[in-house]
C-alpha cells in the first residue's frame, strides 16, 4: 500500500511539473501568461459576447460593440486563462440532453426533493404542442446548463391525473427554486408568465428569480450593518460592482451553497460616498471579496481565479466543502492508488488484472467502512468546535498561492481528460519498467509467467484450497520464509488423483534440520579401523539377528520397500561407527525402542550428543534403510523428533510420503519438542 501511495505522489508531482512546463511553452509561443490581464478594447464582438454569456449576463439590448465592453468591464476583470477556457467552451459542440419524467413520483424525487438545485422544465399538456419549440429548447438547456440548471420535460400524457392537481392544462415553463437560505429547506415552483418566448428572455426570467434569493445592498449604511454583524454564516462573499443584478454565475452559486456561503451583492451604481468602502479596504469596483473569521481574502489575485462558475465554484468547494466532497475525493485518490496495481504487480496479464480486481473490491470496501464511523462521529453535538476548527485549516491552506496552483492545475487536468488519462498511462508504464528490471535483478521467476501457466498454478490452488489440506496454514517449527510467502500456494506439485494425496509444497524439505553423526573416542584413522576390525564379525552376526527379526514382525509395506532398495545402496559413510549400546532416550517409544534406537552392543565408544539439535531423538539407526549411523554420516531429523539419513528421508518425502516413517506425523507440521529426561542413576537394584 505505502508503495502504491508513493508512485501517486509521484506522479501528482509530475503533473504540478508539466502543468508549470505548459506555461513555459505558452508563455515562450505567445508571449502571455494565464494571469496576465485582458484589455477588453482589443477583443473582438464575438469574444466579448463569448465572455458575457459565460458569466450570465444579457447582452441581447446592446448592440455596440461599446456598451457589450463596458458591460464586460463592469462584471469583473478578464483573465487570459478565462478568455482561452470560453472561447474552448464555445467551440466544442457536445449536445446537453435533458431529463424526461415518467410520472409523479420520478419528478418529485429530482425536483422537488433536490434542495441545491435549479431546475427548468417544460410541461407539455395533453393535445397540446410544446411551448418552446424542439431547436430554441436545445439552445435553452445548452445555456442554462453552463451554470448548473438542469433541464427536463414532463408530458402530461404520462400521468394526466398529476397536471390536473398541480393545474397545468397548457404547455408551460416551470423553475424551482429554494424557498429559504437555509440547507435542505423547501423548494418553490414558479411559472414563467412573459409573452415572448424567446431564449434571451426566458433567461432573464430565470435569473431574475435566481439573483432575488441573494441579499442586495444599495447604501453604505445598510453595507456597515451587514459589515459589522455577525450571524450564522461564518463565511460570506460580496460582489461590489456596477449592474443592475449579479451575473448569472453568481446567483447559481448562491443556490448551491445553500447554507454554507451567503452571497451578498453590493450595487454601487448610485453611491456618492463611498468612504466606507475605502474603510474597510475596498478601493475598486468590481470586487469580489471573501470576509471569513479569519480575514479578507479578494478573489481573483492569484493563479486560476477567474471570473466563472466554475473557477469560483472549486475554490469555495476547497474553503468550505461538505463531507460529500470529501468522500468523493478520497474515493477518486483511493481508486487512483488500486489501479498502480496494475502496473506494479508482474507476471501475466491475467494476473495483473485479477490482482486488480481484488485491490479495487478491498480498498473501496475499506474505504466504506472506514467513513462510516466517520460520520457518526461527526453527526455528534460536541464535536462543533472540532468542526470549526478544521474549517478553519481549510480556509488558511486554500487561501495560499500553493493551493491556487493545485485548483488552477485540478480545472486544466479536468478539462482535458485525455491528457490525463495519457500521463497516468506513461507513469503507470515507468513504473511497470523499473520494477521488471528489478526483479529480473532479483532472479524473479514470475516475470516471464505466461497466462497459461498463471491460469494453472491458479486452478491448482483453487482445487487444493477446496479439497485438500494446506501445508502453509500450518505452523513449521523452524524460522524461515516458507510460511509467509503468498507464492507458494500457486507452486504446487500436480497429481493426477487429487482426492487421495495432499498437494503439499516440498519447499519445507530445506529447511529440517541437518548435521552429521560424530562419536566421542576416535583419536585417529588407525584406532578406529582397528576397532571395526575387532567388532566387524561381532556387529555383523548380531546386526543380521536383530534385522531379521524386525522384518518378520514389520507390518509397514513401505519401509520394506525402502529397506530393500538400501541393501543395493551405499551408506552416507566410509566408516562403521560402534558406539556404546544404550537404550533411546524417550519415554513415549519405549515399545519401538529396538526397532527405532537400539544400538550395537559390541562397541565401547558413546554418540556425540552434543552436535544434535535439542528436540531430536537420541538414536543410532535409521528405520528407512535399517542400518546403523555411520562416523560423519549426514543425518536430517523431522519435527516430531526422529532421526534418519538424510538422502533416505528426502527420498521418502519426495515420493509423496509427507509424514514421518515412525510414528506417522506430519513430515511439514509442527509438534511440541521433545524434552529428554534427566539420565537414570547406574545403580540398579539388587
Amino acid at each position: 500500500m505505502w508503495v502504491k501511495l508513493c508512485c501517486l505522489l509521484l506522479y501528482f508531482l509530475a503533473l504540478f511539473v508539466l502543468a508549470r512546463v505548459f506555461e513555459a511553452v505558452a508563455w515562450y509561443e505567445s508571449g502571455f501568461l494565464a494571469t496576465q490581464l485582458v484589455d477588453p478594447v482589443a477583443l473582438s464582438f464575438r469574444k466579448l459576447r463569448t465572455i458575457l454569456e459565460c458569466r450570465g449576463l444579457g447582452h441581447s439590448g446592446l448592440p455596440e460593440k461599446k456598451d457589450v465592453r463596458e458591460l464586460v468591464e463592469k462584471s469583473g476583470d478578464l483573465m487570459e486563462g478565462e478568455l482561452y477556457s470560453a472561447l474552448k467552451e464555445e467551440e466544442a459542440s457536445e449536445s446537453v440532453s435533458s431529463t424526461n419524467f415518467s410520472g409523479e413520483m420520478h419528478f418529485y424525487e429530482l425536483v422537488e426533493d433536490t434542495k441545491d438545485g435549479i431546475w427548468l422544465v417544460q410541461v407539455i399538456a395533453n393535445d397540446r404542442s410544446p411551448l418552446v419549440g424542439k431547436v430554441h429548447w436545445e439552445k435553452m438547456v445548452k445555456k442554462v446548463s453552463r451554470f448548473g440548471i438542469r433541464a427536463g420535460t414532463f408530458n402530461c400524457s404520462s400521468d394526466p391525473r398529476y397536471c390536473r392537481r398541480r393545474g397545468w392544462l397548457k404547455s408551460t415553463l416551470i423553475m424551482s427554486v429554494p424557498q429559504t437560505s437555509t440547507s435542505k429547506g423547501k423548494v418553490m415552483l414558479k411559472e414563467y408568465s412573459g409573452r415572448k418566448i424567446e431564449v434571451e428572455h426566458i433567461f432573464k426570467w430565470i435569473t431574475a428569480h435566481a439573483a432575488s434569493r441573494i441579499k442586495t445592498i444599495y447604501n453604505s449604511e445598510h453595507l456597515k450593518e451587514e459589515w459589522n454583524k455577525s450571524d450564522q454564516y461564518r463565511v460570506k462573499i460580496y460582489l461590489f460592482a456596477n449592474l443592475d443584478q449579479p451575473p448569472a454565475f453568481f446567483s447559481a452559486l448562491s443556490v448551491k451553497f445553500t447554507g454554507r456561503v451567503e452571497f451578498i451583492f453590493v450595487n454601487v451604481e448610485n453611491w456618492d460616498n463611498r468612504s466606507y468602502m475605502a474603510e474597510i479596504g475596498i478601493y475598486k469596483t468590481p470586487s469580489y471579496i471573501l470576509r471569513t473569521p479569519e480575514g479578507i481574502y479578494r478573489y481573483g489575485n492569484n493563479t486560476g481565479e477567474f471570473i466563472s462558475l466554475r473557477a469560483m465554484d472549486s475554490f469555495l468547494r476547497s474553503l468550505q466543502p461538505e463531507v460529500n466532497d470529501l468522500f468523493v475525493l478520497s474515493l477518486v485518490l483511493v481508486n487512483l492508488m488500486a489501479w498502480m496495481d496494475l502496473f506494479i504487480t508482474q507476471g501475466a496479464t491475467i494476473k495483473r488484472f485479477v490482482v486488480l480486481i481484488s485491490t479495487l473490491g478491498t480498498y473501496n470496501s475499506l474505504l466504506i467502512i472506514s467513513w462510516l464511523p466517520v460520520l457518526g462521529f461527526l453527526q455528534l453535538p460536541y464535536l462543533d468546535s472540532f468542526y470549526e476548527y478544521s474549517l478553519k485549516l481549510f480556509r488558511y491552506s486554500n487561501t495560499t498561492t500553493l493551493a491556487s496552483w493545485v485548483r488552477a492545475d485540478w480545472m486544466f487536468y479536468s478539462s482535458h481528460p485525455a491528457l490525463f488519462l495519457s500521463t497516468y498511462l506513461g507513469h503507470g508504464l515507468l513504473i511497470d519498467y523499473f520494477e521488471k528490471k528489478r526483479r529480473r535483478n532479483n532472479n524473479t521467476d514470475e516475470v516471464n509467467a505466461n497466462n497459461l501457466e498463471w491460469l494453472s498454478s491458479l486452478w491448482d490452488w483453487y482445487t487444493s484450497y477446496l479439497f485438500h489440506p494446506i501445508a502453509s496454514f500450518q505452523h513449521f517449527p523452524f524460522d524461515s520464509d516458507w510460511d509467509e510467502d503468498p507464492d507458494l500456494f500457486l507452486e504446487r506439485l500436480a497429481f493426477p488423483d487429487l482426492w487421495l494425496h495432499p498437494l503439499i509444497p516440498t519447499d519445507y524439505i530445506k529447511n529440517l534440520p541437518m548435521w552429521r553423526f560424530k562419536c566421542l573416542g576416535i583419536h585417529s584413522d588407525e584406532e578406529m579401523l582397528e576397532t571395526f576390525q575387532d567388532s566387524e564379525s561381532d556387529s555383523d552376526s548380531e546386526n543380521k539377528e536383530v534385522f531379521s527379526s524386525e522384518k518378520e514382525g514389520s507390518e509397514d509395506d513401505e519401509l520394506n520397500m525402502f529397506r530393500r532398495r538400501g541393501e543395493g545402496e551405499p551408506r552416507c559413510g566410509v566408516e562403521t561407527c560402534s558406539c556404546a549400546n544404550k537404550y533411546c532416550h524417550h519415554e513415549p517409544y519405549e515399545r519401538k525402542a529396538r526397532s527405532y534406537g537400539s544400538y550395537s552392543t559390541t562397541g565401547d565408544m558413546e554418540p556425540d550428543w552434543s552436535a544434535w539439535p535439542s528436540e531430536m531423538l537420541h538414536c543410532t539407526e535409521c528405520v528407512v534403510c535399517l542400518e546403523n549411523f555411520a562416523n560423519d554420516c549426514l543425518l536430517m531429523g523431522l519435527p516430531c523428533g526422529h532421526v534418519f539419513h538424510q538422502n533416505c528421508i528426502v527420498m521418502w518425502l519426495a515420493g509423496g510420503r509427507h509424514c514421518c516413517p515412525v510414528c506417522r506425523w506430519a513430515s511439514y507440521k509442527k509438534k511440541q519438542p521433545y524434552t529428554h529426561p534427566q539420565p537414570l542413576s547406574n545403580d540398579t537394584p539388587s
